[in-house]
């Protein structure tokens, strides 16, 4: 791994943004004596002290759990002097800062009060969510979801897509003679996307192509050109299919993440959904929601009944 120290400093401490938007510093002060540091316990050994703040083994391993897969990689003899050097300077830092009673600015004691604020509220919905992304929750959304799903088909299709129907029927005709050779006809003729590759689309399925293409595509037997170009926004097509083959439903294994992140966002949701239901809110003059539109909006009386 190529230059530790500054992809660490880099990822550590991202101070740039923070330091832009800071006011002025007030002139320093004497920093306020530390009281004695209590003895260490055991099995958490003190690894250094900044200003009498001691940072500790755990505080370095918890760090260390907070790193990115990648670099958690990297051997222990180098990672924990970078780690700690980090830790000894955000420590220096914030003494200083709190030196220069910056903890007492409005607008940092406002953004204070924001990061915690943030902090919380990602700790309970996470609290809230996490039974829902366990590996037996997991297994069971997928039983209930996918794993009875039938399979799916998809097909290999060429296409030649021109400009206008004329050249396209002009095409469908040229490749309909005996021998012809639909995939050189569409390096010659096509305007399209793979026409170097002879109008080759791959393998695709339902839902992946705009559905003027493909409710034509999957019409067609393997080998079969449709019998009339099909019109798109993007032009005319002469479409050929290839080849069709079924599809198995996904295993567990390869649905896992993405049944994880359907989990965490509905979680969230009803949860979201759940905790603002049960709160007291109480909006005041200036602060009413917007009305959401109806289908009257905009709409006219119907005419008055005569009177009989």
């Amino acid at each position: 791994m190529r230059r530790p120290a500054l992809f660490l400093a880099a990822l550590l401490l991202p101070a740039g943004p923070l330091l832009a938007q800071a006011p002025a510093p007030p002139a320093p002060q004497v920093p306020a004596a530390q009281p004695p540091a209590a003895a260490a316990p055991a099995g958490d050994p003190v690894l250094a002290r900044v200003d009498g703040v001691e940072i500790r083994e755990s505080d370095l391993e918890a760090e260390i759990r907070r790193l990115p897969d990648e670099l958690r990689n990297v051997p222990p003899q180098m990672l924990r002097p970078l780690l700690l050097d980090q830790i000894i300077t955000q420590k220096a830092i914030v003494a200083a800062a709190r030196a220069q009673r910056l903890d007492r600015e409005p607008e940092v004691q406002a953004r204070i009060r924001r990061a915690e604020e943030e902090t919380l509220q990602q700790a309970l919905l996470l609290r809230e969510v996490q039974p829902l992304i366990t590996e037996e929750a997991l297994r069971a959304r997928f039983t209930r979801d996918l794993a009875s799903r039938p399979a799916e088909e998809e097909i290999r299709a060429r296409h030649i897509l021109v400009p206008t129907e004329a050249e396209a029927r002009a095409a469908l005709a040229e490749v309909r003679r005996p021998g012809a050779d639909f995939a050189e006809v569409a390096r010659r003729r096509s305007t399209g996307p793979g026409s170097r590759e002879g109008g080759d689309l791959g393998f695709f399925k339902r839902g992946d192509m705009i559905p003027e293409f493909e409710q034509v595509a999957f019409t067609l037997a393997s080998g079969e050109i449709a019998a009339n170009p099909v019109r798109t926004q993007f032009g005319w097509h002469v479409i050929k299919v290839e080849e069709r083959r079924p599809v198995p439903p996904p295993s567990f294994d390869d649905s896992r993440e993405q049944l994880r992140q359907q989990a965490f966002e509905e979680g969230v949701n009803a949860a979201v959904e759940r905790i603002r239901a049960a709160a007291n809110v109480e909006r005041l003059a200036g602060g009413e929601a917007p009305r959401a539109p109806t289908l009257l909006d905009g709409a006219t009386p119907p005419p008055a009944q005569p009177r009989r």
